[in-house]
Parts: structure tokens; sequence; C-alpha cells
């Protein structure tokens, strides 16, 4: 089924060189718009990020499904005069470079704004506009931990461990992301509407700080106190990631309703007798914890992970299996929601795509086109353009 895109009909222009950006114009992309990227002489940063296969690299190839690629210098007049017109016949522009980068180019808010009233202007960057300088040259890591995550992600981290990015070293631009393309899209909308465009600026570290309102609000409310500590924002309990005879379960408990459901899963072992049944909610100190662990590592590992974590959820115990990479395009819930979707590209063949985590039934997000070759539409989008 190859039907229109819900965004089909707009025109989005990506100058955007970092994974923030080009994760927003992803999205957007995948929705059915014509998200023509610009790259520069060489090509985008990222197509020599690795992971590599066939000499492509696979990160590229995931962010840029469903682009149009030109090659602009956008240092030299000629070529910049070929964005304007490019911006003439836009919707929106998505950006992610520093403020002094968009000044030299003549592409800051002002200037934007001035020439093209009726396009949406999105820009992402660590710290948003306004921030000084140096602060504008950040990297996910510094990101990352600017923002809380690195230092209590994973949850339950050993004091003597360094600080994590979390899920993958591109957690921050990806959530950052999410929020551009969701105010891109409020902001097509208010277009639509009004005819006027907008700015929309988006600071990475502060889509951070807006994640953690479970941390915040703990502290706000009084059960937590700020500290240097690394569990400090933790959800306490014995919870943590267990080895099993497959691989690894994560079990969170804090009531006494997920004690009494785990002893009766476990077959009620003589070594629970040993816990109050209120423990987790009055007595869940430092040496109950250790020794439930102690107590509970000797069965887990003795069980497979998904007969194990099926059981448990059905008993009312939150346990989930930890998934690997290579567990995920197997796992039969993804395989019943078609969330990979199998496509061709020109360097790796046949390959599964990561897809969307939403269903659209008249408009279903698809992998229409691979990642473009550099300047695989330069003919095409700059002759319409002049």
């Amino acid at each position: 089924m190859n039907t229109p895109g819900a965004l089909a009909g707009l025109t989005i222009i990506e100058i955007a060189e970092r994974v923030s950006g080009e994760y927003t114009a992803k999205l957007l992309a995948d929705l059915g718009a014509e998200v023509i990227k610009v790259e520069r002489p060489g090509g985008a940063p990222t197509r020599g990020m690795g992971p590599f296969r066939n000499g492509e690299s696979a990160l590229f190839a995931y962010l840029n499904t469903n682009k149009k690629s030109v090659v602009l210098d956008l240092d030299k007049a000629e070529d910049r005069a070929v964005l304007d017109r490019l911006l003439l016949r836009a919707h929106a522009l998505i950006d992610d470079h520093a403020e002094d980068w968009c000044t030299r180019r003549r592409l800051s808010q002002c200037t934007v704004a001035e020439a093209f009233p009726g396009l949406v202007h999105t820009v992402v960057t660590p710290f948003g506009q306004g921030a000084p300088a140096d602060m504008q040259i950040c990297r996910p890591i510094n990101v990352i931990n600017a923002g809380g995550w690195a230092y209590h992600s994973p949850s339950e981290t050993p004091p003597d461990k360094p600080p994590l990015k979390g899920a993958g070293r591109f957690l921050s631009d990806y959530e950052a992301g999410i929020d551009a393309a969701l105010c891109t899209l409020a902001s097509l909308l208010r277009l639509r509407r009004t005819g006027e465009g907008q700015f929309v600026d988006v600071s990475e570290v502060e889509v951070q700080l807006n994640r953690i309102d479970c941390v915040l609000d703990r502290m706000l409310a009084g059960d937590a106190d700020p500290s240097n500590e690394r569990t400090a924002y933790d959800m306490g309990g014995p919870g943590t990631s267990f080895a099993c005879a497959d691989g690894h379960v994560f079990l969170f408990m804090t009531t006494r309703h997920h004690w009494k459901a785990l002893c009766e899963l476990m077959g009620s072992p003589a070594w629970t007798s040993e816990f109050r049944e209120d423990w987790l909610e009055f007595d869940c100190t430092p040496p109950n914890v250790a020794r439930f662990r102690e107590n509970f590592e000797g069965w887990i590992a003795l069980q497979e992970k998904l007969p194990i974590t099926e059981a448990a959820q059905k008993a009312g115990v939150a346990m989930v299996p930890v998934n690997t990479a290579a567990d995920l395009p197997r796992h039969e819930q993804f395989i019943h929601r078609e969330f990979f979707q199998t496509a061709s590209h020109p360097a790796f063949g046949e390959v599964a795509y990561p897809g969307a985590c939403y269903r659209m039934s008249a408009t279903p997000v698809l992998v229409r086109s691979p990642a473009p070759a550099l300047g695989a539409d330069q003919e095409e989008t700059v002759h319409a353009a002049s």
C-alpha cells in the first residue's frame, strides 16, 4: 500500500548536521513531508559515523530515510542563493547549528524571519539560543550529563562505576528531536490557519530536565533530598537487573503486594519467611536489600527470561526481560505490530528498519525510499528552484 503520508504536500528544508536535527526532519519525512536535505560538499558529517556496513554508515541510513539530497556550499553566494529559492517554496526549515554559524551564513532567527515570514524555522541546540558560544559546541555526552541523566542512569548504578549515557550514544539527540518535530508540527498547523511562520528554539538540556519530572517531584514533595549520592534519584527497594538462565531480567519491587506475589511465584521458599510482609514499605534497609538479592539471585539464575517474566506479570510482579538488540526483531509483539519494516538499501540489500511507535490507519508510516546518495536529487531539486 503506497498511500500519501499525513504530511504530503509540505516541503521541509533540512540544513542540520547533527543527529538531533536530522532526526527531527526524519520524523517529518516518515510522516510524508518532502524533506530536502542540504549537504555540504563531501556530505553530511553523519555519513562518516559508524557503525558501517559495506562502507556505508548505518546511522546515516537510519536518520535519512524518505529524504532527498542536494549539495550546497552555503559559504558561496551562488549556492546560498539556491537555498533562498528553496526556502521560498518551503514550509519549514530544520537546523541544529550554533548561532555564530547561522549568523555568518545569514540564517539567524531575525534574518530568516524577515526574508521568509511564512516559514517555520526550528533550531535544536545543546543549550538553546543565547547560550555562550563555548556551550553551543557540546556533544551528546555533555548534554546528557548537564541534564542529570548520565549521573543516575541506569538506576541502581554502583557508586564505583562511571556515568553512562543511558540508552545509546545519541539519546539526548533523539529526545530533543521528538520535541522539535512536535513543535514544528504545531507551528505548521498555525501556519496553515494564519499564514504566519515562527521561530522554534529547542534546548536539548531543557528536554532532559523536562523528562526527569519524577525525580524533581520527589524532591519538591520532600520525599528525597538532593545529594551527590549516585542512588539519590533511584526509586529505592531491592529491584535491579539479575542474571537468569538465558540472559537478564529487571525486577521492580516497592510494595507488599509485589512481595507477596513474588513469594507465590517462587513457591514461598523458606528464606522468604525471614522478611516482614511489609518490609518493602517499612523495613527496606540496606542489609535487607542485600539479603534479598543474595537469595533471589540463586532462584532467578535457573529461570528463562521470557517464561518467567510472563508468569511474573500475570501474577502482579513488575519483572521484565532485558532484551538485547538481537532479541527485538524476534519479539512476538513487535512482529504483531509490524514495527520493523523490510526495505531495500543500495549498499545493505534487504534490511529491517525500525519503524514508528504509532500506527495511523489512513496514512501509515512507511520507508518509502532509503537514505539518498549524496546529491541524488541535485538536478531535479535545484532546477525546480531556479
